[in-house]
């Protein structure tokens, strides 16, 4: 599996995320398209966020510390588990926020 984006063939991991960050706004829409997801205001506000820890920490926050960081600093105080769930219903914005951002697969616990 991979991805292309601004015609360039991207290389993804066995669950689809991309080997390498990619913060073209092409490839969040490319890989929302894939899943199934269809880009709200909100969404980006979860995409921005992420990449911008990605590049301040070289990881990216649990889901814990993601909803704290967007209620905090992320411009969205309605954020919730229940509501990141609801826009990223494969596994929630912790990960399938991450795929779609076009961001490396998170190393699991601990967050940043």
């Amino acid at each position: 599996m991979s991805y292309t984006i601004n015609g360039v063939e991207k290389e993804v991991d066995d669950y689809g995320y991309l080997l390498e960050p990619d913060y073209s706004e092409e490839a969040v829409q490319v890989i929302a398209e894939a899943c199934g997801i269809t880009l709200t205001e909100q969404h980006w506000k979860i995409v921005n966020f992420l990449r911008t820890k990605f590049k301040e920490d070289g990881g990216t926050p649990n889901m814990r510390n993601l909803i704290k960081g967007l209620q905090d600093e992320g411009d969205m105080p309605e954020a919730d588990s229940a509501l990141l769930f609801d826009l990223f219903p494969d596994g929630g914005a912790a990960k399938q926020g991450c795929k779609v951002a076009g961001l490396p697969q998170p190393k699991g616990k601990g967050g940043y």
